[in-house]
């Protein structure tokens, strides 16, 4: 497992963008960061951090997670229960992608309505910008009044 199999995984997970942030972490947004999307995962672009990759798990995993040798309580965000994997070998392929795969989930979850609404629009339509669908609602709305 590496960067390039994470990035593959993530992105094949519906709604997902990614971004650079702190200067070496690629991070794994559910929605656009912008529009109200939130983080799901990350990882360390130059293997100078803590760990390879972090992710969102949940309260019920997140302590189960914890027993495993080479997981520990990501910093800022165990709060939030979020781990911590120290190297690529502490779970399996399929392990990783699992848990990414709930970590997602969990987080689409936890979305704000208006975030989930905009995420089940067509690209086309969720693009636009806010002051285009209102103008274009407006003149639909007068021309139905003709």
């Amino acid at each position: 497992m590496d960067n390039e199999r994470i990035r593959e995984i993530c992105l094949k997970l519906p709604h997902v963008k990614e971004t650079v942030n702190w200067g070496h972490h690629l991070v794994y947004w559910v929605g656009d960061r912008d529009k109200g999307g939130k983080m799901f995962a990350m990882t360390d672009l130059e293997g100078t951090g803590t760990g390879v990759l972090w992710f969102h798990c949940g309260a019920e995993r997140f302590h189960e997670l914890l027993e495993m040798d080479g997981i520990v309580a990501s910093p800022y965000l165990a709060k939030a229960h979020w781990v911590t994997v120290e190297r690529w070998d502490v779970l399996r392929a399929r392990e990783i992608e699992d848990e990414l795969r709930r970590a997602h989930a969990l987080i689409f979850e936890k979305l704000p309505a208006q975030t989930k609404a905009r995420l089940a629009m067509p690209e086309e339509k969720r693009t636009k910008p806010t002051r285009e669908r209102k103008k274009a609602k407006m003149v639909r709305a007068k021309t139905k009044r003709r």
